[in-house]
């Protein structure tokens, strides 16, 4: 049995950017750029898309991808999850599986992201075909 997901994904104006840490000063990859963009959080090849990474959301291992580190998206609890902004700054939420986060960003790339980031840790590049194409 073949299973096609279809996710409708808004095109955004704006390319949108993931920073985390102290402060949110540490830059963790762009999370709308295509699959061949070195910061894109969907390529495998590049810091931000590889599952080895050290500042990688994907590397379950590390600072961002660890689900019980307060830094990363994955913790359902964190209190300091990474931010969505756009290259002028502009704030469009917190980057977090924690649903109870106030002004936790809600887009439909990100709830998308959310639901499926174990599954897309796997395959990044898969997942990009999937939600972009």
């Amino acid at each position: 049995m073949l299973l096609v997901l279809v996710i409708p994904i808004t095109t955004y104006a704006q390319t949108l950017h993931l920073y985390g840490g102290d402060n949110h000063k540490e830059y963790l990859g762009c999370l709308n750029c295509n699959s061949y963009d070195s910061d894109s959080i969907w390529n495998a090849y590049g810091t931000y898309g590889s599952r080895y990474n050290s500042n990688s959301i994907w590397n379950a291992y590390g600072t961002y991808g660890n689900e019980y580190n307060s830094y990363s998206p994955w913790n359902a609890y964190a209190s300091d999850p990474p931010v969505v902004v756009d290259k002028d700054g502009n704030f469009y939420g917190y980057f977090t599986v924690n649903a109870y986060k106030a002004k936790r960003a809600d887009f439909s790339l990100a709830l998308t992201i959310y639901k499926y980031h174990k599954e897309i840790r796997e395959d990044v590049s898969e997942w990009y075909d999937k939600i972009f194409d």
